[in-house]
């Protein structure tokens, strides 16, 4: 079993940093194997709309980042994606991120069809519902399963590595989170056997 973290905020020793190593902390300490991917802070192209991942090659038309991630996406059994709130949604390269894997696995046969898909998002006050909404959206859309956790997702986080130390309430919530991903994963591959 594996499972991905996808960091969209462009400060790579952050909150959401801080948040997604706190899940796959406890996914590694179930035998999972993890692996930390910094998207933010890194150039990124939107979707162009040009249609070119139709012609099912699972790469899109654009070279960046985004087509060194999705053979990674499809690799893993537990994709987490964490993005702060800005101006109550994601990061420009989290939404970059959503629509151009998103686009390449609908066009590929639906290739994140059933892998378990969870959201987490650092925010100073408000908007961060609307900011695990948009990446639920695409989990969702992508076919994928979503587990919850004791509370939203998210960490009250006002200054840089306020997380964990100023907020024991989200570092429950991404620990139970961990804990329903590794559940989710050991009953999927209890299915297969």
């Amino acid at each position: 079993m594996k499972a991905l973290a996808i960091n969209g905020s462009p400060r790579k020793e952050g909150n959401t940093t801080a948040m997604l190593n706190a899940v796959l902390d406890v996914l590694k300490t179930g035998g999972v194997e993890t692996e930390f991917y910094q998207a933010g802070g890194r150039p990124v192209q939107g979707c162009l709309a040009c249609g070119k991942c139709r012609e099912g090659t699972g790469k899109c038309v654009t070279d960046d980042w985004v087509n060194e991630l999705y053979p990674k996406m499809l690799e893993a059994d537990a994709i987490i994606i964490g993005s702060p709130t800005y101006f109550s949604d994601l990061t420009a390269e989290t939404k970059a991120l959503i629509d151009r894997c998103g686009y390449m696995a609908r066009q590929g046969g639906n290739t994140l069809s059933r892998k378990v898909g969870a959201a987490v998002t650092a925010v100073r006050r408000a908007g961060g519902i609307h900011t695990l909404d948009s990446i639920h959206h695409f989990f969702s859309i992508s076919d994928m399963i979503i587990p919850g956790s004791t509370y939203w997702n998210m960490s009250l986080s006002v200054a840089r590595n306020d997380f964990p130390e100023k907020d024991k309430e989200g570092l429950s919530t991404m620990t139970r989170l961990g804990e329903n991903i590794l559940w989710l994963l050991q009953m999927i591959e209890k299915s297969k056997q």
